[in-house]
């Protein structure tokens, strides 16, 4: 390890609370911040408008240091208007950072896109809901409109939204799960009947064994690190899979516990810590579950397998074949720590399998997933206390979101019950993806971008691809709270349309509003924000949504589509009084109650303390498979953990090594919104362009530290796809994988490399060649 880096000895601990303050004082909203932050995540608070760990009710103080920095963040004093987008063109815009777009502060008026002057102008609400509706309403097809979603929109917005775009016509809901998770929705989906996870928050505190996959929890879900400290204190023993070593996996200090917070001690989180190759999680497990079937026959839950499993015999024929020789050389790891691994999984009463990103984002994710319910299903570790299955899922609402309808491929179920309630024929083809909604923009097939928060342009691979898909656009609408890269990709017609945040305070016509949420533990509660809003002109995402369907709905040249389907949705749409659920959100609860299961007097159940709890299908041993049982996955372990649109002939036959890349976020990130150019934890101060390397493939290429690096990926479409001036990082990570952040190197992605069954982007797989800079990179400085 280069001593040109210096990481913490622990993670957490005073640092943390620097940074904490440090973030609130640059707010400009100092003192109301400090009260924001008492209300985070609080009963009569508001939910914590980042990441979807559960919360724990008692104590004081329920943030973690990167919630602070979203509080904060998004409750600026700083005001973003007229008179500046009459300062700055769109293209001089285009030329700024991230960084420096978001931190312009809150977006205080609706604006749209003057394509002569290349300027964004004010324009009055009505304007801007007609102009939406004039544009819906003279489309040849409902399936020229793709509505995104992102993971910060509440459960009433949700549902408003696919609601308006269901009864519009479509199923095009891409969102911001499709770059993420997806994987784990199809995965848990197809093996136990249900796309979520099966344990709450509680069962951390009874898990003889945590195992943690392909995750940084201290980076990107601060508050989990609380449970894992805590269990590992009570004698659980936690064993980390990471492609890195980051150090709150290693040891993290508690900033609740004064002893942490003033000394050197911390708590010691992983029992064993274990860095696979890129795409060799599955390997892992699967060497994890060769021991134990070869060797431990009597850690199998045969009981539970003959009760409740299909297909074992098959998937321990499949174990059988797997050799060792394939195991090691794919997970980069020795038998004898997958076997010490194996012996701790199988001798534990009670065991937690957590994982994210980290397995998501490679082209057979969905198998590497399906191995570690595999492992779970063959030792019967699930639907009993302290054990189960817990992806940890990113953005506050993204579980809510699909809860409520935004999916693609919406069951036929589901949409019964839309149907019989609402007396109506929804369609039933599948929509678009987030790669199919930018690969149909790019055709000019879809003429119309709606985005219900986000930054597509940011978050989406293949940057090249993505900026000229959403340029495309005959109409680009964004609703948002800060500027960003998505409002910057116009060449017609474009509106911003700003609206509250999560800790402002929502007053309709009956009163002040509270939404709701369901976190990562299917936990559904409340949210109220008490800031007065940084602006008059900001409306919430549900008087938007619910005014932009009242606009298309009950305009005057309104006529829809051809057909008795389009009829009969024509008819519903027009029934619903938009503007009334607008007024009162507790009438869109009702409408969930009467068409979501799990909702019974959602209205009521929301006033308890805590929420309510969804449940688990699964938890409770009822398997909505299509053989009423948890089924194993007999997969085979894959010839190359590469994407497919990097063929093996092009690998081989490059004249340069092939090192394969992750792209992860930096501490001072959080999705694509960038707090500043810090990562403390891995030891990177000012600066994002950085390249994480192993000492000895950087020996091999003849790279020294801080040189400055070339990135292009390799893929079988003549398409070139490169990054420049990446400042090499020597770092402690499994020889022939490399790292950097991302959107920084989202174009290396191809928008054909994705997952199987799950379409998400391989950002986790992405073969490249490195070589030297061939031109200096003049660094932007932080604002």
């Amino acid at each position: 390890m280069s001593n040109h880096i210096e990481k913490p000895s622990k993670a957490g601990g005073f640092p943390s609370i620097q940074a904490t303050l440090s973030h609130v004082l640059r707010s400009q909203r100092t003192k109301q911040n400090l009260k924001n932050l008492l209300r985070v995540n609080q009963t009569d608070g508001f939910d914590c408008p980042g990441c979807a760990w559960g919360d724990n009710k008692h104590g004081a103080f329920q943030f973690c240091e990167n919630g602070a920095k979203a509080v904060a963040w998004e409750s600026t004093g700083k005001g973003v208007g007229s008179e500046f987008f009459a300062q700055h063109s769109v293209r001089q815009l285009a030329k700024q950072t991230d960084y420096w777009l978001e931190y312009q502060g809150r977006l205080t008026e609706p604006m749209r896109y003057n394509a002569a002057t290349d300027h964004y102008e004010p324009v009055s609400w009505s304007d801007a809901f007609s102009i939406i509706a004039d544009k819906l309403n003279s489309l040849s097809s409902p399936n020229q409109v793709e509505f995104y979603t992102s993971g910060r929109a509440s459960n009433e917005a949700s549902y408003l939204y696919q609601l308006f775009g269901r009864l519009y016509g479509t199923n095009n809901f891409p969102d911001c799960s499709n770059m993420c998770h997806e994987a784990s929705g199809v995965a848990l989906t197809k093996a136990i009947g249900i796309g979520k996870g099966t344990v709450v928050l509680n069962d951390f505190d009874a898990a003889e064994a945590i195992f943690v996959f392909g995750q940084n929890p201290g980076t990107n879900h601060p508050r989990m690190m609380n449970a894992l400290r805590k269990a590992a204190k009570h004698g659980c023993k936690i064993v980390t899979f990471n492609n890195l070593k980051e150090v709150a996996l290693e040891k993290f200090a508690s900033p609740q516990s004064p002893i942490e917070l003033l000394t050197p001690a911390a708590t010691t989180i992983s029992h064993q810590y274990l860095t696979p190759k890129l795409g060799g999680d599955m390997a892992a497990v699967r060497g994890m579950a060769k021991y134990i079937i070869e060797q431990r026959q009597d850690k199998i839950d045969h009981g539970f397998i003959e009760q409740h499993s299909a297909f074992f015999n098959e998937y321990q024929q499949s174990v059988k074949r797997t050799s060792w020789q394939q195991i090691e050389q794919q997970s980069g790891l020795t038998r004898a720590d997958i076997i010490k691994a194996a012996i701790l999984f199988s001798g534990s009463k009670s065991v937690i399998s957590c994982w994210a990103m980290g397995l998501t984002q490679h082209k057979h994710s969905v198998d590497i997933i399906r191995e570690v319910i595999n492992l779970h299903l063959l030792c019967g570790q699930i639907g009993k206390p302290g054990a189960g299955l817990c992806p940890v899922r990113g953005h506050s609402n993204v579980q809510g979101n699909r809860t409520m309808g935004i999916n693609e491929k919406p069951s036929n179920e589901f949409i019964a019950h839309f149907d019989n309630f609402f007396d109506t024929r929804l369609p039933r083809q599948a929509g678009h993806n987030v790669v199919e909604a930018l690969k149909a923009l790019q055709t000019k097939d879809s003429k119309v971008l709606i985005c219900l928060g986000g930054n597509l342009a940011a978050a989406a691979p293949d940057t090249d691809f993505t900026y000229q898909a959403i340029h495309n656009a005959e109409l680009n609408v964004q609703i948002s709270t800060k500027l960003n890269r998505s409002h910057l990709q116009v060449t017609q017609d474009a509106l911003i349309l700003p609206c509250l945040g999560r800790t402002e305070l929502d007053v309709q016509r009956s009163g002040i509003q509270k939404i709701t949420v369901e976190d990562t533990f299917s936990m559904v509660h409340a949210s109220t924000g008490m800031t007065e809003p940084v602006s008059e002109l900001c409306l919430s995402e549900i008087d938007i949504v619910a005014q932009m369907a009242n606009a298309t709905f009950h305009h005057r040249d309104y006529h829809h589509f051809a057909g008795d389907q389009q009829t009969k949705t024509q008819s519903a749409a027009t029934k619903i009084n938009w503007l009334a659920l607008r007024d009162d959100y507790g009438l869109i609860r009702q409408l969930i109650q009467n068409t979501i299961n799990g909702f019974e007097y959602y209205n009521q159940r929301i006033e308890q303390p805590a929420g309510f709890y969804l449940g688990n299908s699964a938890a409770r041993f009822v398997w909505n498979t299509q053989t009423k049982r948890a089924e194993f996955n007999p997969s085979n372990l894959p010839d190359s953990v590469i994407a497919d649109c990097s063929s093996d002939a092009q690998l081989q036959s490059s004249q340069q090594p092939i090192l394969l890349l992750q792209s992860l976020r930096s501490h001072d990130q959080y999705n694509t919104t960038i707090y500043g150019m810090d990562d403390r934890y891995r030891g990177i101060k000012g600066k994002r362009n950085v390249l994480f390397i192993n000492p000895q493939d950087a020996q091999n290429l003849n790279l020294v530290e801080a040189q400055l690096v070339d990135l292009q990926s390799i893929a079988n479409d003549n398409v070139v796809r490169k990054v420049s001036g990446f400042s090499v990082v020597l770092y402690d990570i499994p020889q022939g994988n490399i790292a950097a952040y991302y959107p920084e190197t989202n174009p290396l992605v191809s928008i054909n490399s994705v997952g199987i069954d799950s379409y998400t982007p391989t950002s986790k797989s992405i073969p490249v060649v490195i070589t030297p800079s061939t031109k200096p990179v003049i660094n932007v400085a932080q604002v």
